[in-house]
């Protein structure tokens, strides 16, 4: 005979909660796996969990007029003719056209050109919407090799290698039939409305002796003027950070597990890949190992959001940052406006990612003509220009109250840590005290 206490509610297990118990049914129902866009939806230590220390009296912050805090930067100094120089640190990282609208990768081109930084054009080509909107254009080249071709290479400012990224490190791109349009099936030379699924590799190399070749190769093609970035999933960022040097890389992307994707599934979104702020030191360590720390470039992202993270990244050994889920929130990606298009969808904003659907009511993520025609791309550019100001503005008022007259100069000993976790992740010391994990006694 059971009894049931009326005292006590019904209890829910917090390994099989409401949504793990929701996935079980829809996977015994459909035989097929979830596959999602944006990125980890599971919350892991991040740049929350730490805090700056101000300037008093044993630091001096700068005066507010008279001295000047510099928020540039220089990418690409290693070896190439035209590095690149941007007003902010904070960049536009790699979405595709394809993934997202036209109207979209424009607006992100204009954005970035008024704030004055660059964008990437990610898996798919470079349009000439793209191209003639973006001051700085940075080129893709991935293991697809979609739409490559040498005048493209040449008509970029850089060109970033990528080897992985950071919400499916190990793993090839999705783009599913539906948003495979005539347009987009010319530049990728394939079926219209057939998926498509990238390699996750590249196929003319294995390892880093290919890399190097193939880096070469890139050089020669752009005449050495373009710097050549290389992009990493953060998954082993000593290694991969050394070896991409030792390639000839000029700036490497390490891209955390908060980074996101346009397609993939959703089991390697949440279980694949480190934490952003976990990534950052290792990578970092790497380069002071091979006397290449500020030679060599190193841009962070996966998670960016606010001023105050740029200058985390920044402080923890980065040069600069590159922003994606953000930058589509900034032109109008889930926008409450489209609250009852979203519902119908089955979702809200702010939870909605299904973009590999093609049915984005915000017009960022489709290639419906008449939903992709929703988004306007001038004032969306204003919106996201808008948006990098208000963060180069976060990042150098911090910058200027720990003392410092560039954001770049901004250390690890200006920061400390909320959680022994984040301690131990970014090497800064647990708040209130000297230590942290793996340093050795209070």
């Amino acid at each position: 005979m059971s009894y049931h206490n009326p005292f006590t509610p019904p209890r829910k297990s917090a390994t099989f909660d409401d949504y793990t118990l929701a996935e079980i049914r829809r996977a015994a129902a459909t035989g097929i796996y979830d596959i999602r866009g944006a990125g980890t939806k599971r919350k892991v230590p991040h740049f929350d969990d730490l805090l700056f220390l101000g300037a008093s009296i044993s630091r001096y912050p700068l005066e507010g007029y008279r001295e000047k805090c510099d928020t540039s930067v220089v990418l690409g100094t290693r070896f190439a003719k035209k590095p690149i120089h941007l007003k902010t640190p904070i960049t536009i990282a790699g979405m595709s056209f394809g993934a997202l609208s036209g109207n979209a990768k424009e607006a992100l081109g204009r954005g970035a050109t008024l704030a004055g930084t660059s964008t990437t054009t990610g898996d798919g080509g470079m349009t000439d919407e793209e191209r003639g909107h973006s001051q700085t254009l940075v080129y893709q080249y991935l293991p697809s090799r979609y739409g490559m071709n040498p005048k493209d290479l040449r008509r970029a400012d850089a060109i970033e290698v990528v080897v992985g990224q950071g919400a499916k490190p190990g793993g090839g791109g999705m783009l599913l039939g539906q948003k495979i349009s005539d347009r987009v099936a010319n530049m990728r030379n394939l079926p219209k409305g057939i998926d498509q699924r990238s390699a996750c590799r590249h196929p003319d190399w294995t390892g880093p002796d290919d890399l190097e070749i193939k880096i070469l190769e890139l050089r020669e093609i752009t005449d050495w003027e373009k710097p050549i970035y290389v992009k990493v999933g953060g998954a082993r960022p000593y290694y991969d950070t050394a070896l991409a040097v030792k390639a000839g890389a000029d700036v490497v992307v390490l891209d955390g597990m908060q980074g996101g994707t346009a397609a993939t599934q959703d089991v390697f979104i949440e279980n694949v890949g480190m934490p952003t702020l976990a990534c950052i030191r290792p990578a970092v360590q790497a380069l002071q190992d091979l006397g290449m720390h500020r030679k060599v470039q190193l841009i962070i992202s996966g998670g960016i959001r606010s001023g105050a993270d740029v200058a985390k990244a920044l402080a923890l050994g980065a040069d600069a940052v590159a922003i994606g889920t953000a930058a589509l929130v900034a032109i109008g990606d889930n926008d409450p406006k489209w609250e009852e298009e979203y519902q119908k969808l089955g979702t809200t904003a702010g939870a909605y990612d299904d973009w590999h659907e093609g049915k984005d009511p915000a017009g960022i993520t489709t290639q419906d003509p008449e939903l992709a025609a929703r988004l306007d791309p001038v004032a969306a550019g204003r919106r996201l220009a808008n948006y990098l100001k208000v963060m180069t503005l976060e990042a150098q008022t911090i910058a200027r109250a720990c003392g410092k007259n560039k954001l770049t100069n901004l250390e690890p000993e200006d920061l400390c840590a909320l959680t022994m976790e984040a301690a131990a992740m970014a090497q800064v010391p647990l708040a209130g005290t000297s230590w942290y994990p793996g340093k050795g006694a209070f």
